[in-house]
């Protein structure tokens, strides 16, 4: 924002917030796609007479937006799952990518004019990496099979590293001569440095948080923690994305081993609410800037009948080089080795795929990092928001193609079915450990009511109901959180009569809050676990 006094600021700041939430709270209301609605909103304000301009720093989206919503998203993600998947998910983070900006490229360096093809392969690596955000919010929207799920938010994960270096080496091609074997070398140290600095980072805080029996000091250890990874891997030329990813892959594994149960559910929320805030507010600052790019590619000299042409070229070229590639890719895991016909996908897992190469707030930061001697800069700015935008309305799209594909959707019967398998078997070592602890000094009503809990699961397991539809853990779910709600109310009317203080109403609402959560957590319509 231009410079404004600290008051009108933190007004914009509030209204800014405010906007988010209503806009996005709408939007999912109505089932449209929040950030579709919040960069068009972003872009009405823009004209709006009275709305400061903005212009969003490259280093504060790269240094200060980036890490902590790519931190939030590593935590969420299962290790194991992107393990399983690695290959999939290196073909796509790491072979699309350059086969992006090669496609990208030289279709950018012929319908431009007078841009050279240094410049033409910054802008193909500016637009290479799909978004984070983006893919994850329309995979929430649209219920993907679970391994197309960690595919894409694999990618989405990993590929920034792999489009930030190669936008580094074309911008040292546009300053100066670049040597392609000092090029493969800044790759190799950009992986090592980042891997190794998020593995060293993960294993000091894991060891470190161990220590911490206070949510509120671990969780203020946690908010940190994206920056701790990031900014030392930069500063020793390594990837600071991939420094904060695996960071946040090794300590989301760990979470169940380094944390108590209060800090995180305490981090949890904190998170989401951080990523929520993030996400959202990252879209409507792209249409916010909407003003500010347009007044730079007007005064570039490329008519509007040209601005259509090359807008039109640039996206079947991104569109055109994710399907080939996904045509190869699936050509191989269909028809190549054994090993990759057993680890593969399919053809439609392949087409939707293809159509999930959302672009976000990566290539918006990455291409305001274009030296001023670039070629055409302001244009391609311009150009660079098309993308993003037309690759938002694209993802619209993968709802339809998905219902066409008919890709099967996740088993949800088969994983609560896992799951309570799991949790019985969990049960049945806790049991075995208090029988283990009875000395027979303990009251006898406190035993017996631990042995119930731990029974009961295994029992409706092993001796399920004569009535084939009734599933007795869900009958139990949907009973005790009818209950809840009954002894909330309770509570609160023994509050406003004044029979108890404060801190006896809170104890009991916080104990009845975790336990729907653990409830919630399972779900009671079958769409999600216990």
């Amino acid at each position: 924002m231009n410079s404004m006094d600290p008051v009108t600021t933190i007004v914009w700041i509030v209204s800014f917030v405010v906007v988010t939430v209503a806009v996005t709270g709408l939007s999912r209301r109505v089932g449209w796609s929040a950030p579709v609605v919040l960069v068009f909103v972003g872009a009405a304000a823009s004209f709006v007479p009275g709305v400061p301009e903005v212009a969003l720093e490259p280093e504060v989206v790269l240094f200060g937006l980036l890490p902590p919503l790519l931190f939030a998203a590593a935590i969420q993600t299962s290790i194991v799952d992107v393990r399983a998947r690695r290959d999939g998910i290196l073909l796509l983070s790491v072979g699309l990518v350059a086969f992006t900006v090669i496609v990208v490229g030289f279709a950018t360096f012929l319908v431009v004019p007078a841009i050279t093809l240094a410049a033409a392969f910054a802008f193909g690596a500016v637009v290479a990496p799909t978004d984070t955000v983006a893919v994850k919010a329309v995979a929430g929207r649209v219920k993907l099979p679970r391994r197309l799920v960690t595919v894409l938010e694999g990618e989405s994960l990993l590929n920034d590293a792999t489009a930030l270096v190669a936008l580094n080496a074309s911008i040292a091609a546009i300053v100066s001569i670049v040597n392609p074997v000092a090029v493969g070398m800044d790759f190799v140290l950009a992986v090592v440095v980042g891997i190794g600095v998020g593995l060293v980072v993960g294993l000091v805080l894991a060891t470190i948080r161990k220590q911490l029996r206070s949510p509120v000091l671990d969780t203020s250890l946690a908010l940190v923690t994206p920056y701790i990874a990031f900014i030392p891997s930069q500063l020793l030329h390594g990837s600071g994305v991939l420094a904060v990813v695996v960071a946040g892959l090794y300590l989301g594994y760990r979470s169940p081993t380094i944390q108590t149960a209060e800090a995180r559910i305490a981090e949890t929320i904190n998170w989401r609410t951080v990523s929520f805030l993030l996400e959202n507010a990252v879209f409507l600052f792209i249409g916010l800037e909407l003003r500010s790019i347009l007044t730079g590619a007007f005064s570039s000299g490329i008519t509007v009948p040209q601005t259509i042409v090359i807008s039109i070229v640039v996206l079947l070229a991104i569109f055109l080089a994710r399907l080939l590639w996904m045509v190869g890719t699936t050509t191989l895991y269909r028809y190549g080795p054994q090993r990759l016909r057993e680890r593969g996908w399919n053809w439609p897992t392949g087409i939707a795929v293809s159509f999930a190469g959302i672009r976000g707030v990566v290539t918006l930061a990455a291409v305001f990092l274009l030296p001023e001697q670039t070629p055409h800069r302001e244009f391609l700015q311009f150009l660079a928001f098309v993308v993003v935008v037309a690759t938002l309305l694209e993802g619209l799209a993968l709802p339809w193609i998905i219902r066409k594909l008919k890709l099967p959707p996740p088993d949800f019967a088969q994983e609560a079915s896992e799951m309570q398998r799991l949790l019985a078997e969990a049960q049945s070592a806790g049991l075995e450990h208090l029988e283990s602890q009875v000395t027979g000094d303990e009251d006898e009503r406190v035993i017996q009511r631990l042995r119930l809990n731990a029974l009961f699961l295994s029992d409706a397991l092993e001796n399920p109901s004569p009535d084939e539809r009734a599933d007795l853990p869900l009958e139990y779910r949907k009973l005790r959180r009818t209950m809840i709600v009954a002894e909330r109310q309770a509570v609160l009317e023994a509050r406003a009569e004044g029979r108890y203080q404060e801190p006896a109403v809170r104890s009991v609402l916080a104990f009845l809050d975790a336990e729907e959560s653990a409830l919630k957590a399972g779900g009671v319509d079958g769409k999600k676990l216990m």
